[in-house]
């Protein structure tokens, strides 16, 4: 069974920045596209970012491109989320999520196979 755990959420201000990571265990994770969701209070959950199994390929959400960047390393069985620019409406449990797909330069926005159990993520203004 895959198992993913998020880390690095906290408190910050307007415009700083955080880095979260997901650690994956339990599986081959080079076999498995990633992706960042987060949740805000009252809303559903949205697509933040995505990486392909090489890392390789990304995909943004519009509402982050040019501030937040996906990363992954495969010896380490980690993907990282670097925010920067942070604003009081990315406020949000974000969620680290894993895709098996056999297509190694792909990305994903929806239809993720594993996910953590969130890391909170409060901007203040």
């Amino acid at each position: 069974q895959v198992q993913l755990v998020e880390s690095g959420g906290g408190v910050v201000q307007a415009g700083d920045s955080l880095r979260l990571s997901c650690a994956v265990s339990g599986g081959t994770f080079s076999n498995y596209a990633m992706g960042w969701f987060r949740q805000a209070p009252g809303k559903e959950r949205e697509f933040v970012a995505a990486t392909s199994r090489s890392g390789g390929s990304r995909s943004y959400a519009d509402s982050v491109k040019g501030r937040f960047t996906i990363s992954r390393d495969n010896a380490k069985n980690t993907v990282t989320l670097q925010m920067n620019s942070l604003k009081p409406e990315d406020t949000a449990v974000y969620y680290c999520a894993a895709y098996r797909t056999t297509t190694v330069a792909r990305v994903f926005s929806g239809g993720y196979d594993y996910w953590g159990q969130g890391t909170q993520v409060t901007v203040s203004s």
